[in-house]
């Protein structure tokens, strides 16, 4: 399973790649091109991480810091057991996007972002394709682990013979 996985990290990393390459191409600079009434593209440059914290480490220290984050993430995703294939799935999407983006910072100095949901009055901040991969990863391992909780909490069921128990 794990290196089905792998696969797919390589090919996931080369899909944000390429969303980022037709963005960079395709879309004028902070000028949303709206697509439906509450999503647009928005083609901005992110100096830090999420909502631009930490900008003020610039490229080399946030791909240091992504760099350790990724090692992490590899080390904790090798722990988890065959069974547990939501987690394991989570672990390779988290370490799909947070390449995605390393590579960004190193080839670019920033990360693309161009996805905006919004209203009239109200902004989400600006992400890609490589930022929705580590939140759905991160959901994934978070469910994986409540469903594991609340499986080790439950009692076993002792009733073999199909019968209402008492």
């Amino acid at each position: 399973m794990k290196k089905i996985l792998i696969i797919v990290v390589v090919v996931l990393v080369a899909v944000d790649q390429l969303s980022k390459h037709w963005v960079e191409a395709a879309l004028p600079f902070h000028e949303a091109v709206p697509v439906i009434p509450f999503f647009s593209l928005y083609r901005t440059h992110n100096t830090g991480i999420a909502f631009s914290m930490l900008d003020w480490l610039g490229a080399p220290g946030l791909s240091l810091i992504t760099l350790l984050i990724i090692g992490f993430m590899i080390y904790l995703w090798r722990g988890v057991p065959r069974h547990k294939q939501l987690a394991s799935l989570g672990y390779a999407l988290v370490i799909s996007g947070a390449l995605g983006n390393l590579i960004d910072r190193i080839t670019q100095g920033h990360v693309i972002d161009f996805f905006l949901v919004h209203t009239q009055t109200w902004a989400f901040a600006v992400f890609n394709v490589a930022d929705s991969f580590i939140t759905v990863g991160a959901i994934c391992i978070i469910v994986d682990e409540v469903v594991t909780s609340i499986s080790a909490t439950r009692p076993p069921n002792n009733n073999k013979g199909g019968e209402p128990s008492s």
